[in-house]
């Protein structure tokens, strides 16, 4: 399978999402992207690793920016291969599994990549594998682990989905397993038994009653969420059950470490006869926009008139720059919260808008 990076990004972009690439099953469209980058673009030093791609221009200029982007996408729901739909305002749409998270992204990433030929940064491009499934098989941290050196960088932009907005930083994600216990007997014989399930009341009870914070940091305003996911409990019909459970999701601000919003979520429940278990956790990323090498990009956003900056609502992998120092943002095409839809799908005019500005980014223009 061939693509090609010099086409029209939209193009490109139908192309990709043509390449079925659920979590895990990364390897043809890896092998698709690393052939295109060794056989379309001058000046890249290029690296497979694993179903992750990495290129990079060693040219020796004062700044190196980073264009990272997930090449999977969650599993298919009828809409692989892709296709191109006139929307009610004759707006025309790209639809397929991953056009918006984020494959749009990626075909903004190579198209310039393979047409922007003296840019003023350096340039790091890094397209991985398993973003959408759990984090211990994420492509970035592979690389984080392994290869260190291939994030450094003044900037990173990430290409999630972000409507042409720079959405700076994200926010954190934690999950909490509360369980209650009781007696287990025959609900024949009810009051023998001590209901677990019945336990879990005041815990709903809080979480429905929680009102959440929200934190302005650089202008970006983060609305922290408390939720309940998931509720499990019971033996069978005839059974008083001794052992119920409630997940619970606290997305926070990135004012917050991890272990504070642990301490949160703790004090949130605290009298309360409960466990007590963090079984998976991320943290935040402030928003950075102070740093030149955003400030560049920001400039540019401004100025074009189609988009702005505002906070990054959920976690995204910008926090793994943040953590290493390096400013980061989310920049891409596509409305977020068409992400993951049986409809999934982006107008394509946001593909040529941030081709543009990130063009403009890169090759210095004001």
């Amino acid at each position: 399978m061939t693509i090609d990076l010099r086409a029209d990004p939209i193009n490109l972009a139908a192309a990709l999402v043509d390449i079925p690439s659920v979590s895990k099953d990364e390897a043809v469209i890896a092998d698709t992207v690393a052939w295109a980058l060794r056989e379309q673009t001058e000046g890249f030093e290029i690296l497979r690793h694993g179903n992750t791609v990495l290129a990079r221009t060693n040219r020796g200029l004062p700044t190196r920016v980073i264009l990272a982007g997930h090449l999977d996408t969650v599993p298919i729901a009828d809409n692989v291969p892709g296709r191109f739909v006139a929307g009610e305002n004759g707006e025309r749409l790209l639809f397929g599994c991953g056009s918006v998270d984020m494959k749009g992204g990626d075909a903004v990433f190579l198209h310039l990549a393979a047409t922007v030929a003296e840019p003023v940064h350096d340039m790091t491009l890094i397209f991985y594998d398993c973003e959408e499934i759990a984090a211990e098989f994420n492509g970035l941290g592979r690389i984080e682990r392994e290869l260190p050196e291939w994030l450094d960088g003044d900037l990173a932009i990430l290409g999630e989905p972000s409507g042409g907005w720079v959405e700076a930083g994200c926010q954190g994600t934690l999950r909490a397993r509360i369980t209650t216990s009781g007696t287990r007997a025959h609900s024949a014989r009810a009051w023998l038994g001590d209901n677990a399930i019945h336990r879990l009341a005041p815990i709903l009870e809080r979480l429905a009653a929680y009102q959440p914070r929200e934190v302005d940091i650089d202008g970006c305003v983060y609305r922290e969420g408390l939720s309940a996911v998931r509720v499990s409990g019971g033996v069978a019909g005839n059974v008083v059950p001794d052992a119920a459970e409630v997940d619970v999701n606290f997305r926070f601000a990135p004012d917050r470490t991890l272990d504070q919003a642990t301490d949160h979520v703790r004090e949130v429940f605290s009298g309360l006869e409960i466990g007590f278990e963090r079984t998976d956790g991320a943290p935040g990323a402030l928003p950075g926009l102070s740093a030149p090498a955003a400030k560049g990009l920001i400039d540019i956003v401004h100025a074009h008139g189609s988009g702005g900056v505002r906070a990054k609502y959920g976690w995204t992998d910008v926090s793994r720059f943040a953590a290493r120092g390096i400013p980061a943002v989310n920049f891409g095409p596509g409305d977020p919260n068409l992400a993951h839809k049986r409809d999934e799908h982006l107008p394509v005019t946001q593909i040529t808008q941030v081709t543009s500005m990130l063009r403009s980014y890169l090759m210095g223009d004001k």
